[in-house]
Protein backbone atom coordinates (compact mmCIF):
# COMPACT_ATOMS: atom_id res chain seq x y z
CA UNK A 1 0.00 0.00 0.00
CA UNK A 2 1.10 3.59 -0.53
CA UNK A 3 1.34 6.34 2.09
CA UNK A 4 -2.18 7.65 1.45
CA UNK A 5 -3.74 4.20 1.78
CA UNK A 6 -1.79 3.38 4.94
CA UNK A 7 -2.69 6.71 6.56
CA UNK A 8 -6.37 6.10 5.80
CA UNK A 9 -6.19 2.61 7.33
CA UNK A 10 -5.00 4.00 10.68
CA UNK A 11 -7.04 7.21 10.64
CA UNK A 12 -4.22 9.75 10.40
CA UNK A 13 -3.15 12.25 7.78
CA UNK A 14 -0.37 11.32 5.34
CA UNK A 15 1.71 14.23 6.68
CA UNK A 16 1.45 13.00 10.26
CA UNK A 17 2.39 9.45 9.24
CA UNK A 18 5.38 10.64 7.22
CA UNK A 19 6.65 12.85 10.02
CA UNK A 20 6.12 10.12 12.64
CA UNK A 21 8.12 7.60 10.64
CA UNK A 22 10.89 10.15 10.05
CA UNK A 23 11.32 10.92 13.75
CA UNK A 24 10.17 14.53 13.75
CA UNK A 25 10.16 15.86 17.34
CA UNK A 26 6.80 17.65 17.03
CA UNK A 27 5.00 14.32 16.65
CA UNK A 28 3.78 13.04 20.02
CA UNK A 29 5.55 9.86 21.22
CA UNK A 30 2.27 7.94 21.52
CA UNK A 31 1.34 8.87 17.93
CA UNK A 32 4.72 7.79 16.65
CA UNK A 33 4.49 4.50 18.54
CA UNK A 34 1.02 3.92 17.08
CA UNK A 35 2.28 4.54 13.54
CA UNK A 36 5.32 2.27 13.90
CA UNK A 37 3.25 -0.53 15.42
CA UNK A 38 0.69 -0.32 12.62
CA UNK A 39 3.42 -0.22 9.96
CA UNK A 40 4.93 -3.39 11.40
CA UNK A 41 1.56 -5.11 11.69
CA UNK A 42 0.37 -4.16 8.21
CA UNK A 43 3.71 -4.59 6.49
CA UNK A 44 3.89 -0.96 5.33
CA UNK A 45 7.24 0.34 4.14
CA UNK A 46 7.51 3.95 2.98
CA UNK A 47 8.86 4.70 -0.47
CA UNK A 48 12.36 5.93 0.31
CA UNK A 49 12.55 8.38 -2.60
CA UNK A 50 9.18 9.90 -1.79
CA UNK A 51 10.04 10.11 1.90
CA UNK A 52 13.31 11.87 1.13
CA UNK A 53 11.52 14.43 -1.01
CA UNK A 54 8.86 14.97 1.67
CA UNK A 55 11.19 15.28 4.63
CA UNK A 56 14.46 16.47 3.13
CA UNK A 57 16.22 13.58 4.83
CA UNK A 58 18.27 10.76 3.36
CA UNK A 59 17.23 8.18 5.94
CA UNK A 60 20.83 7.02 6.42
CA UNK A 61 23.76 7.45 8.81
CA UNK A 62 27.30 7.32 7.44
CA UNK A 63 30.52 5.92 8.86
CA UNK A 64 33.97 6.03 7.23
CA UNK A 65 36.62 3.48 8.17
CA UNK A 66 40.25 4.18 7.43
CA UNK A 67 42.15 1.00 6.63
CA UNK A 68 39.28 -1.25 5.55
CA UNK A 69 41.53 -4.30 5.74
CA UNK A 70 41.75 -3.83 9.52
CA UNK A 71 37.98 -4.02 10.04
CA UNK A 72 38.08 -6.41 12.98
CA UNK A 73 35.88 -7.83 15.74
CA UNK A 74 35.65 -4.56 17.67
CA UNK A 75 34.30 -2.73 14.60
CA UNK A 76 31.94 -5.62 13.82
CA UNK A 77 30.43 -5.64 17.30
CA UNK A 78 30.01 -1.86 17.29
CA UNK A 79 28.33 -1.94 13.88
CA UNK A 80 26.05 -4.75 15.05
CA UNK A 81 24.77 -2.61 17.90
CA UNK A 82 24.45 0.49 15.72
CA UNK A 83 22.47 -1.30 13.01
CA UNK A 84 20.20 -2.97 15.56
CA UNK A 85 19.15 0.43 16.89
CA UNK A 86 18.83 2.23 13.56
CA UNK A 87 16.82 -0.57 11.93
CA UNK A 88 14.02 0.03 14.42
CA UNK A 89 13.54 3.45 12.84
CA UNK A 90 14.11 2.34 9.28
CA UNK A 91 17.48 4.10 9.07
CA UNK A 92 20.17 2.65 6.83
CA UNK A 93 23.95 2.72 7.37
CA UNK A 94 26.26 3.85 4.58
CA UNK A 95 29.78 2.46 5.13
CA UNK A 96 32.85 3.74 3.28
CA UNK A 97 36.40 2.42 3.59
CA UNK A 98 39.49 4.44 2.70
CA UNK A 99 43.23 3.93 3.07
CA UNK A 100 44.61 7.41 3.82
CA UNK A 101 43.66 10.54 5.73
CA UNK A 102 43.31 12.45 2.46
CA UNK A 103 40.88 9.86 1.15
CA UNK A 104 38.94 10.05 4.41
CA UNK A 105 38.58 13.84 4.16
CA UNK A 106 37.42 13.49 0.56
CA UNK A 107 34.87 10.86 1.63
CA UNK A 108 33.35 13.20 4.21
CA UNK A 109 33.20 16.02 1.67
CA UNK A 110 31.39 13.75 -0.81
CA UNK A 111 28.89 12.67 1.85
CA UNK A 112 28.13 16.28 2.74
CA UNK A 113 27.82 17.39 -0.90
CA UNK A 114 25.72 14.44 -2.04
CA UNK A 115 23.36 14.60 0.95
CA UNK A 116 23.26 10.79 0.99
CA UNK A 117 23.41 10.73 4.81
CA UNK A 118 21.79 12.79 7.54
CA UNK A 119 24.70 12.41 9.98
CA UNK A 120 27.95 10.51 10.42
CA UNK A 121 29.63 8.55 13.21
CA UNK A 122 33.29 9.40 13.92
CA UNK A 123 35.14 6.46 15.46
CA UNK A 124 38.51 6.09 17.24
CA UNK A 125 39.17 9.84 17.52
CA UNK A 126 42.63 11.27 17.95
CA UNK A 127 43.40 13.53 20.90
CA UNK A 128 43.04 16.44 18.48
CA UNK A 129 41.02 15.18 15.53
CA UNK A 130 40.89 17.05 12.22
CA UNK A 131 37.67 15.24 11.28
CA UNK A 132 35.74 17.11 13.97
CA UNK A 133 36.78 20.54 12.69
CA UNK A 134 36.08 19.42 9.11
CA UNK A 135 32.55 18.21 9.91
CA UNK A 136 31.77 21.45 11.75
CA UNK A 137 32.90 23.34 8.65
CA UNK A 138 30.83 21.14 6.33
CA UNK A 139 27.74 21.51 8.54
CA UNK A 140 27.28 17.73 8.59
CA UNK A 141 25.79 16.50 11.92
CA UNK A 142 28.00 13.96 13.68
CA UNK A 143 28.51 12.03 16.89
CA UNK A 144 31.88 10.74 18.11
CA UNK A 145 32.57 7.29 19.55
CA UNK A 146 35.21 8.53 21.98
CA UNK A 147 36.44 11.98 22.94
CA UNK A 148 38.72 14.66 21.52
CA UNK A 149 39.59 18.30 22.06
CA UNK A 150 37.63 20.82 19.97
CA UNK A 151 36.60 24.46 20.25
CA UNK A 152 32.96 23.76 19.44
CA UNK A 153 30.88 21.33 21.56
CA UNK A 154 30.02 18.02 19.91
CA UNK A 155 28.03 14.91 20.74
CA UNK A 156 30.00 11.90 21.99
CA UNK A 157 29.87 8.61 23.84
CA UNK A 158 33.00 7.29 25.54
CA UNK A 159 33.97 4.92 28.32
CA UNK A 160 36.19 5.80 31.27
CA UNK A 161 39.44 4.47 29.81
CA UNK A 162 41.56 6.32 32.37
CA UNK A 163 39.56 4.87 35.26
CA UNK A 164 39.61 1.36 33.80
CA UNK A 165 43.40 1.16 33.69
CA UNK A 166 43.74 3.03 36.99
CA UNK A 167 41.57 0.35 38.63
CA UNK A 168 43.46 -2.50 36.97
CA UNK A 169 46.89 -1.12 37.90
CA UNK A 170 45.80 -0.42 41.46
CA UNK A 171 44.50 -3.99 41.85
CA UNK A 172 47.82 -5.43 40.70
CA UNK A 173 49.83 -3.09 42.92
CA UNK A 174 47.66 -4.10 45.89
CA UNK A 175 48.61 -7.72 45.13
CA UNK A 176 52.27 -6.79 45.50
CA UNK A 177 53.24 -6.54 41.82
CA UNK A 178 56.03 -4.05 41.09
CA UNK A 179 56.73 -4.88 37.43
CA UNK A 180 53.43 -4.35 35.59
CA UNK A 181 53.34 -4.36 31.77
CA UNK A 182 50.76 -2.67 29.54
CA UNK A 183 49.62 -3.76 26.04
CA UNK A 184 48.02 -0.62 24.64
CA UNK A 185 46.79 0.85 21.38
CA UNK A 186 48.29 3.79 19.49
CA UNK A 187 48.47 6.70 21.96
CA UNK A 188 47.64 9.14 19.17
CA UNK A 189 44.09 7.91 19.80
CA UNK A 190 42.33 9.39 22.81
CA UNK A 191 41.30 6.06 24.34
CA UNK A 192 44.89 4.76 24.32
CA UNK A 193 46.27 8.08 25.57
CA UNK A 194 43.81 7.99 28.49
CA UNK A 195 44.78 4.40 29.30
CA UNK A 196 48.46 5.32 29.23
CA UNK A 197 47.79 8.23 31.58
CA UNK A 198 45.82 6.00 33.97
CA UNK A 199 48.71 3.53 34.01
CA UNK A 200 51.49 6.10 34.55
CA UNK A 201 49.67 8.12 37.19
CA UNK A 202 48.74 5.04 39.19
CA UNK A 203 52.33 3.79 39.14
CA UNK A 204 53.51 7.20 40.35
CA UNK A 205 50.85 7.30 43.08
CA UNK A 206 52.03 3.90 44.34
CA UNK A 207 55.71 4.84 44.20
CA UNK A 208 56.44 2.44 41.33
CA UNK A 209 58.88 3.48 38.58
CA UNK A 210 57.69 3.78 34.99
CA UNK A 211 59.70 1.56 32.63
CA UNK A 212 59.06 2.20 28.90
CA UNK A 213 60.24 -1.35 28.16
CA UNK A 214 57.07 -2.60 29.85
CA UNK A 215 54.72 -0.74 27.49
CA UNK A 216 53.80 -2.00 24.02
CA UNK A 217 51.49 -0.51 21.40
CA UNK A 218 49.74 -1.84 18.33
CA UNK A 219 46.56 -3.38 16.99
CA UNK A 220 44.54 -5.50 19.39
CA UNK A 221 45.21 -8.88 17.82
CA UNK A 222 46.24 -12.28 19.16
CA UNK A 223 49.51 -12.07 17.22
CA UNK A 224 50.47 -8.64 18.53
CA UNK A 225 49.63 -9.64 22.11
CA UNK A 226 51.80 -12.74 21.70
CA UNK A 227 54.81 -10.84 20.30
CA UNK A 228 54.65 -8.08 22.90
CA UNK A 229 54.36 -10.54 25.77
CA UNK A 230 57.31 -12.52 24.44
CA UNK A 231 59.36 -9.31 24.42
CA UNK A 232 58.33 -8.49 28.00
CA UNK A 233 59.28 -11.96 29.23
CA UNK A 234 62.68 -11.72 27.52
CA UNK A 235 63.67 -8.71 29.65
CA UNK A 236 66.35 -9.18 32.30
CA UNK A 237 63.68 -8.18 34.83
CA UNK A 238 60.41 -9.44 33.31
CA UNK A 239 56.97 -8.33 34.53
CA UNK A 240 54.98 -10.34 37.05
CA UNK A 241 51.72 -8.85 35.73
CA UNK A 242 50.31 -7.51 32.46
CA UNK A 243 47.29 -5.45 31.46
CA UNK A 244 46.01 -6.22 27.95
CA UNK A 245 43.95 -3.65 26.09
CA UNK A 246 41.52 -6.23 24.71
CA UNK A 247 40.57 -9.87 25.01
CA UNK A 248 42.14 -10.51 21.60
CA UNK A 249 45.58 -9.34 22.72
CA UNK A 250 45.06 -11.12 26.06
CA UNK A 251 44.74 -14.43 24.22
CA UNK A 252 48.14 -13.88 22.61
CA UNK A 253 49.69 -12.84 25.92
CA UNK A 254 48.37 -15.98 27.62
CA UNK A 255 49.83 -18.13 24.86
CA UNK A 256 53.25 -16.49 25.24
CA UNK A 257 53.17 -16.99 29.02
CA UNK A 258 52.38 -20.69 28.64
CA UNK A 259 55.04 -21.24 25.96
CA UNK A 260 57.55 -19.73 28.39
CA UNK A 261 56.61 -22.48 30.87
CA UNK A 262 54.83 -20.08 33.22
CA UNK A 263 51.35 -20.18 34.73
CA UNK A 264 48.81 -17.40 34.27
CA UNK A 265 47.54 -16.20 37.65
CA UNK A 266 50.52 -17.59 39.52
CA UNK A 267 53.77 -16.65 37.80
CA UNK A 268 52.23 -13.83 35.76
CA UNK A 269 48.93 -12.15 36.57
CA UNK A 270 46.80 -10.85 33.71
CA UNK A 271 43.96 -8.34 33.38
CA UNK A 272 42.22 -7.66 30.06
CA UNK A 273 39.72 -5.10 28.87
CA UNK A 274 36.64 -6.97 27.69
CA UNK A 275 34.43 -5.41 25.00
CA UNK A 276 32.07 -8.39 25.50
CA UNK A 277 32.30 -10.50 22.36
CA UNK A 278 29.58 -13.17 22.10
CA UNK A 279 32.15 -15.77 20.98
CA UNK A 280 34.87 -15.05 23.56
CA UNK A 281 33.96 -15.21 27.22
CA UNK A 282 36.73 -14.41 29.75
CA UNK A 283 35.04 -16.50 32.42
CA UNK A 284 35.28 -19.62 30.24
CA UNK A 285 39.04 -19.42 29.70
CA UNK A 286 41.53 -21.29 31.89
CA UNK A 287 42.07 -19.59 34.18
CA UNK A 288 39.06 -17.27 34.02
CA UNK A 289 40.34 -13.79 33.16
CA UNK A 290 40.05 -10.75 35.41
CA UNK A 291 38.62 -7.92 33.30
CA UNK A 292 37.58 -4.34 33.04
CA UNK A 293 34.36 -4.59 31.07
CA UNK A 294 32.19 -2.39 28.86
CA UNK A 295 30.11 -3.89 26.01
CA UNK A 296 30.94 -2.28 22.68
CA UNK A 297 27.70 -3.52 21.08
CA UNK A 298 25.70 -1.60 23.70
CA UNK A 299 27.78 1.47 22.85
CA UNK A 300 26.83 1.07 19.19
CA UNK A 301 23.15 0.88 20.11
CA UNK A 302 23.37 3.95 22.30
CA UNK A 303 25.22 5.98 19.68
CA UNK A 304 22.48 5.11 17.19
CA UNK A 305 19.92 6.39 19.68
CA UNK A 306 21.92 9.57 20.30
CA UNK A 307 22.32 10.18 16.56
CA UNK A 308 18.55 10.11 16.16
CA UNK A 309 18.14 12.58 19.04
CA UNK A 310 20.70 14.83 17.34
CA UNK A 311 18.68 14.77 14.12
CA UNK A 312 15.53 15.56 16.08
CA UNK A 313 17.08 18.83 17.24
CA UNK A 314 18.87 17.98 20.49
CA UNK A 315 21.86 20.25 21.17
CA UNK A 316 25.22 18.43 20.84
CA UNK A 317 26.29 19.47 24.34
CA UNK A 318 23.28 17.60 25.79
CA UNK A 319 24.46 14.39 24.09
CA UNK A 320 27.73 13.74 25.90
CA UNK A 321 28.15 10.54 27.92
CA UNK A 322 31.06 8.80 29.63
CA UNK A 323 30.23 5.28 30.77
CA UNK A 324 31.86 3.76 33.86
CA UNK A 325 33.72 0.50 33.40
CA UNK A 326 32.95 -2.60 35.46
CA UNK A 327 35.81 -4.47 37.16
CA UNK A 328 35.48 -8.24 37.54
CA UNK A 329 38.10 -10.19 39.50
CA UNK A 330 38.65 -13.80 38.40
CA UNK A 331 41.39 -16.41 38.50
CA UNK A 332 44.00 -14.79 36.23
CA UNK A 333 45.25 -12.44 38.97
CA UNK A 334 46.96 -13.37 42.20
CA UNK A 335 49.70 -12.26 44.60
CA UNK A 336 53.06 -11.37 43.12
CA UNK A 337 55.42 -14.37 43.19
CA UNK A 338 58.30 -14.16 45.67
CA UNK A 339 61.50 -12.61 44.24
Amino acid sequence: MNLKEFAARIGLSPTTVSRAMSGYPEVRPETRARVLEAAERLGYRPNSSAQRLATGRAGAIGIVFQGGGRFGPHSSEFMGGLSTRLQRDGIDILVSTVETGEEEEAAYRRLAASKRVDAVIVHTPACTDARIALLHTLGLPFIVHGRSTAKTPFAFLDIDNFGAIETATTHLADLGHRRIALINGDTASTYAHDRDEGYRRTLAARGLPFDPALVGQGEFTDENGFRLMQAFLALSSPPTAVIAGSMMSALGAMRAIRIAGLTVGEDVSLIAHDDVFPYLSPENLVPAVTTTQSPIRAAGERIGDMALHLLQGAAPETLQEVWPVEFLVRGSTGPAPPP
